[in-house]
């Protein structure tokens, strides 16, 4: 098992929370401090940055900088292969962990020579609810 710091344990408890919602660094370190766990700006970057190594957060790298999301396929201390899907229009973000991608995967490798991070791997596009939204705007 790893080791884990107290400030550790408070910016992942406070990503569980907010599971649904990925954060600046900027954001936590202010909702840490409204929580009473007053947590400088370059530890919590530090510390989001290790907890992403040890997949215990997804880290997405935006236009508008990097944001940081408690990452829900944990089970104990093993670490399950997932990726991101974003809705480009209501901006939520959901894992996914599905089998049907390991052959693409596999694809990937073998004949383009090309190793997927699947920690790491986001796709956009239109959430269900978004999409729904959509096809009954366009049918009015």
């Amino acid at each position: 098992m790893a080791y884990s710091t107290k400030q550790q344990q408070a910016i992942l408890s406070c990503l569980e929370a907010r599971r649904d919602t990925p954060m600046s660094a900027a954001d936590l370190a202010a909702e840490l401090r409204r929580l009473g766990e007053p947590v400088g700006l370059a530890t919590v970057y530090r510390q989001t940055e290790k907890l992403a190594a040890m997949g215990r957060v997804h880290k997405i790298n935006t236009e508008e900088g990097a944001y940081f999301q408690y990452c829900t396929h944990q089970s104990g201390e093993e670490k399950q292969d997932c990726l991101l899907l974003k809705c480009e229009a209501c901006g939520r973000i959901a894992h996914l962990d599905c089998t049907h991608l390991q052959p693409l995967y596999r694809h990937l490798q073998n004949e383009h020579h090309f190793l997927v991070d699947h920690r790491r791997t986001l796709f956009t596009g239109l959430c269900g609810d978004c999409a729904e939204k959509e096809r009954a705007h366009g049918e009015k």
